[in-house]
């Protein structure tokens, strides 16, 4: 028999619906509440990706951290059964402290094969994302709300050998927090999926931190080039924020790979067109170590059973050891150009199927 009590949230004016805190507002099995921090040294040198997620109709709460390091991607996964106390962030060895909310949170890790100790201060506002829809035919597969927001941080960083002491002129900070139904392991496309196969899928999320500013860039693509999300928004303290159109990103390719070396984003501000341009200086394909789709050993929200911690170490310097990477979403640190100043940040791409303005006629086609 399921237990009705109250949960602790219950004692704050915070509710949406009228039903405890300790329930969601949809039965939907895909409901989710979760984040996403990168941490980037300046020359390329780390990149630390970590986050946590709750799955409330699943009963799930779990947790990751990557480090990449070279050709090596060393990785931290944890998952349990999910309790009551929603504001305990944690999972294994794996946690976030909220210290103040929108401002400042603590990122932990104690593994003996990863392990790290920051600070992570907000530097700008938080920024909304757009609202974010995806349909297969006439279901409603994803609808998240996100915002995203860049800080500095400061602490240590350990894996095996390799110490870091990270400090906010070396080292920048972003994070994306977003919460509401996308799909985990075990959705069933049925019929829809027979009908609706995906042709193509081609996506850039750019948060970018600048010393006196922040721009956020974000696009979705369908194979025929049709955009279903579209933004790009400059944030500078103490100034409304301002619109710059509609992104139009050129992509330079490695031959035979769909990874960028570089990217210039076309800014369409009417009153002063402007170019972002990305330097690519450290890569981690999601699909690997960070749970993310199409991963084959772990995904986010699947039961892994009480108390689970995984870790392991990747090598990538053979892109063919994992072919499910290149069908995924890959993070890769970046240093920025805008308007003579340099800043660092996130270029997260995906292309995988057709895309017919990058020249992609479909899901083995690479660039020449």
């Amino acid at each position: 028999m399921a237990d009705d009590r109250p949960v602790p949230l219950d004692e704050y004016p915070v509710h949406q619906v009228p039903l405890s805190m300790k329930h969601v507002a949809t039965g939907d099995r895909n409901a989710y509440d979760r984040c996403i921090f990168h941490v980037l040294d300046h020359t390329g040198r780390a990149l630390l990706i970590l986050g946590l997620g709750v799955y409330p109709n699943l009963g799930v709460i779990d947790a990751y951290a990557t480090l990449r390091l070279g050709d090596t991607l060393h990785a931290v996964r944890a998952s349990d059964a999910l309790g009551e106390d929603r504001t305990r962030l944690a999972v294994g060895p794996l946690r976030i402290e909220v210290r103040e909310p929108l401002r400042r949170l603590r990122l932990r890790c104690e593994d003996e094969s990863l392990a790290y100790d920051l600070t992570w201060t907000a530097v700008f506002p938080a920024l909304w994302e757009p609202h974010h829809l995806q349909r297969r035919g006439d279901r409603l597969t994803l609808e998240g709300r996100r915002f995203v927001q860049a800080g500095t941080v400061e602490g240590t960083i350990r894996a095996g050998d390799e110490r870091f002491t990270v400090t906010p002129r070396d080292w920048t900070g972003t994070r994306d927090r977003s919460w509401g139904v996308r799909p985990v392991p075990g959705e069933d496309g049925g019929r829809l999926a027979q009908d609706h196969p995906t042709e193509g899928f081609h996506w850039i999320w750019c948060p970018v931190a600048f010393e006196d500013r922040f721009l956020m860039v974000i696009t979705q693509e369908d194979a025929d080039g049709y955009r279903s999300l579209s933004d790009a928004t400059l944030v500078r303290p103490g100034h409304r924020d301002r619109q710059l159109g509609w992104p139009h990103t050129e992509i330079t390719y490695r031959p035979g790979t769909r990874h960028p070396r570089r990217a210039v984003v076309h800014l369409g501000d009417p009153r002063r067109p402007r170019e972002l341009e990305a330097e690519i200086l450290a890569s981690s394909p999601l699909a690997v170590g960070a749970g993310y789709p199409p991963a084959d050993d772990w995904q986010h929200g699947a039961w892994c059973g009480p108390g689970w911690t995984d870790r392991r170490s990747y090598d990538l310097s053979d892109p063919a050891a994992h072919p499910l990477a290149a069908y995924g979403v890959t993070d890769h640190s970046a240093r920025f150009r805008l308007d003579g100043r340099t800043g660092y940040g996130i270029f997260e791409h995906g292309s995988f199927g057709r895309h017919d303005p990058s020249g992609f006629t479909g899901f083995d086609s690479v660039a020449p």
